[in-house]
């Protein structure tokens, strides 16, 4: 069971905003859980008696972990993963290296940041070419599903999953995940919010999801805080099992899944916290006053670099070389994910929480789960 992941429950209530006065119907109706922004406490939030605007939830910066949640994950005792398979091992025969002239970098829409471009990975990828003697191509796909597979064939060496794709890489691909990027604040991964429009005023709270008026978004499946954590969370927590207590319709994205809330095309949905800042922030129509957080999970990592388990270990000395002794302040790719540096992870550890939801939610890893 995923149980001890749910954001706080405790904590003083706040007073009524001025915001949130329409239900989903368009019906003047006041939110009486809509609370000021200046009560909100990033350690007590208090979401039993409160919901929030998202604004003041970003400006703390509640989007994002400390790494303080990374040096709790980095120590925890773990003999045997909870769900799926163990990385892989190297080959024990030198023949089934992996010694291509060119390395091939993919990624796929991210839970943490979206909207990254190959110009932005020049630094990164100049590092590569310093540390392995390789060039690097650049691949962008265009979902979780065509990212793993292109690390399944050998048509990707190195990749960025999303969170909730990491485990099926794992287990289907041979990804080896070994890295994750930190701001220089040294913030950690992203939350799940659970997200409504801010005029909403009927919505409060995750019970009211499960009522057939209210249309809901999830991502993809195998989106972890699209998906797969709400799944199991909601469920644990409020009682509320989607799919069947709600009608899923899946989005194509958490932009996907921001836009269509604030336009009206669904009335609420789970969403990656950073993804959610990135897409109003991205987008000049949108406010985070367009939407109201009824309740934040803790944080969950960010995605991680990975590298194919056979890549020769030469090359594999250099990419880890190239993500774990760089420094990207002032960069394009600084700019564009906020990530300066990378800390090493294991997947085993820090891997945990997301595999025990995917546990509770009986995911099988296999091609036709991921969402092909």
């Amino acid at each position: 069971m995923a149980t001890g992941l749910a954001g706080c429950a405790g904590g003083t209530g706040g007073g009524a905003g001025e915001s949130g006065s329409n239900d989903v119907s368009g019906g003047a109706s006041r939110d009486s859980m809509l609370a000021d922004a200046a009560s909100f406490d990033p350690a007590e939030p208090g979401w039993e008696e409160n919901n929030y605007l998202s604004t003041p939830l970003i400006d703390a910066g509640y989007e994002r972990g400390s790494r303080t949640d990374l040096e709790r994950m980095s120590n925890r005792e773990v003999d045997e993963v909870p769900h799926g398979d163990p990385v892989r091992d190297p080959p024990e025969d030198e023949s089934e290296y992996l010694d291509p002239d060119t390395l091939v970098f993919t990624e796929s829409p991210s839970e943490d940041v979206e909207g990254r471009y190959e110009d932005d990975f020049e630094a990164v990828f100049d590092r590569i070419r310093e540390e392995t003697g390789k060039e690097v191509e650049y691949n962008r796909v265009d979902n979780y599903a065509a990212s793993v597979e292109a690390m399944r064939s050998e048509r990707a060496h190195i990749a960025n999953f999303s969170t909730g794709a990491t485990a099926f890489a794992v287990n289907l691909a041979g990804a080896v995940p070994f890295a994750v990027g930190l701001p220089p604040d040294g913030s950690f991964g992203y939350r799940l919010f659970a997200t409504t429009r801010a005029d909403a005023a009927e919505i409060q709270s995750v019970e009211d999801f499960a009522n057939d008026d209210v249309r809901m978004a999830h991502a993809e499946p195998s989106s972890n805080s699209g998906h797969q954590a709400p799944s199991a969370l909601f469920d644990q927590e409020f009682d509320v099992t989607p799919g069947e207590d709600y009608e899923i319709n899946f989005s194509g994205g958490h932009s996907q899944t921001a836009r269509g809330i604030a336009a009206g095309d669904y009335d609420a949905g789970p969403i990656c916290s950073t993804c959610l800042k990135d897409t109003v922030e991205g987008d000049s129509g949108l406010s985070f006053d367009d939407f109201k957080v009824v309740w934040a999970s803790n944080p969950f990592p960010n995605g991680p670099i990975t590298y194919r388990y056979n890549l020769h270990p030469d090359i594999v000395e250099g990419i880890e070389a190239a993500w774990l002794d760089s420094n990207f302040e002032g960069t394009a790719y600084a700019e564009r994910t906020e990530y300066t540096v990378y800390e090493p992870i294991e997947y085993r550890r820090h891997w945990y929480d997301i595999m025990t939801i995917q546990g509770y939610n009986d995911v099988e890893y296999t091609r036709g789960a991921l969402g092909e």
